[in-house]
């Protein structure tokens, strides 16, 4: 890129002319998207510029010129879309983040020149990283290292050009080093979004015991056992609809059956999603899915859904039908929703009545679970687990 009119697309030019003089050759544009945006979208003339010149060139390869140009984007959404046809950048690989063996395999990697100690286990680091990708582990266990130099510090003389070598011989990374370094590291792709693994616990609710007991066999029994729902060819529920009077613990049940299940938790408040520019609402729907993806295994909690998914054509003032399109955007991430990913929905109201009904339907949130007001029973249950931990007078 250059701020002189005509200089980024001669440079343009002069990388494809090198490539073609040595070929067969590949050509690697790293971050396109900041190059090779919307041309609708931006409101800058050198990127409309270059991307007329790209387009360009990649048109003018010829086939037995042995030249691949390949493109590397976090942001797919964000390319204009004449460069993702055919002939251009039309083979599209996805390099999702990894599953717990992948990253088992990484940690493995990036310890094989680190003195371990014999209590660190990698396979339960790896399970404990859900969201990780390459970069964060890489940078996981370095963390780990640090804070394994860092504990003896004491013994280290910084004048000294060498350490001494029963200092060094005493230095290990053990699993508190990488349970710190846990404690200290959120998952890059992650960060713009508060996901949490919750500390509550069935013991932190009061009551409701009908409700833990159908939770647990919605979504508890299908994360921790999915081989025997595979043996018998079940396919688990998707998702639930908490409904009743408000404050009667519904955020908190979601909260304890992710931490049961040792899921990410991500909770959205359904007017958080609306905004007042066109497709934005769809995009914000669309971002909150993936990045529930990205967190898996992960509970994907909507409060206050009757907000943002009232039944369709009955939103008066809504004359964009801004509305209907979050819905139909909702129901499209439902159902592009596949059960390997291990993302549960769980949505909370106290209007089931104005839900729409393509919500409920099965295959999305398709358990109706009502939370009552609590009894007598429950009432006292709820003040024990309240006060558990304080000092009460008998």
């Amino acid at each position: 890129m250059s701020k002189l009119a005509g200089e980024s697309e001669s440079n343009l030019r002069k990388a494809f002319e090198e490539a073609e003089k040595n070929a067969p050759a590949i050509i690697f544009i790293d971050e396109l998207d900041a190059i090779a945006p919307k041309r609708e979208k931006t409101h800058g003339e050198v990127e409309r510029r270059i991307v007329s010149q790209l387009l360009t060139l990649m048109d003018g390869l010829k086939q037995r010129a042995h030249v691949i140009v390949m493109a590397a984007t976090n942001r797919p959404n964000s390319i204009d879309p004449a460069l993702r046809r055919f002939g251009r950048f039309d083979r599209e690989v996805d390099i999702g983040i990894p599953d717990a063996t992948g990253r088992l395999e990484i940690l493995q990697i990036h310890t094989k020149n680190m003195k371990l100690a014999d209590d660190v286990d990698l396979e339960q680091v790896a399970n404990e990283t859900h969201g990780h990708v390459g970069a964060d582990l890489a940078a996981l266990c370095s963390e780990a290292a640090l804070q394994a130099i860092r504990k003896k510090m004491d013994l280290i003389d910084l004048e000294d050009e060498t350490i001494d070598a029963e200092v060094m011989n005493s230095l290990a990374v053990t699993m508190d080093d990488f349970r710190w370094a846990l404690s200290q590291s959120n998952p890059s792709a992650l960060r713009e979004t508060v996901v949490e693994v919750p500390q509550v616990t069935w013991e932190d609710i009061g009551g409701l015991e009908d409700v833990k007991r159908e939770l647990q066999e919605l979504v508890q029994y299908p994360v921790e056992h999915p081989d025997k729902f595979l043996k018998f060819g079940m396919t688990p529920s998707k998702g639930v609809l908490f409904y009743g009077p408000p404050g009667c613990g519904k955020t908190l049940l979601a909260k304890a059956i992710a931490n049961e299940c040792q899921a990410n938790f991500i909770s959205i408040k359904g007017p958080e999603l609306l905004t007042m520019w066109f497709g934005e609402s769809e995009a914000n729907v669309r971002e909150i899915f993936d990045k529930a993806r990205q967190a898996a295994p992960c509970v994907l909690f909507f409060d206050e859904l009757d907000s943002i998914a009232k039944a369709r054509g009955g939103n008066i003032g809504d004359g964009g039908g801004a509305a209907d399109r979050v819905i139909n955007q909702i129901l499209t991430e439902m159902d592009g929703m596949s059960t390997k990913k291990n993302v549960f929905i769980i949505g909370a109201t106290n209007r089931p009545d104005i839900i729409d009904p393509a919500i409920l339907r099965p295959g999305r949130l398709d358990q109706l679970i009502y939370i009552p007001l609590p009894d007598e029973k429950s009432r006292v249950a709820i003040l024990k687990a309240n006060l558990r931990k304080s000092p009460v007078a008998k």
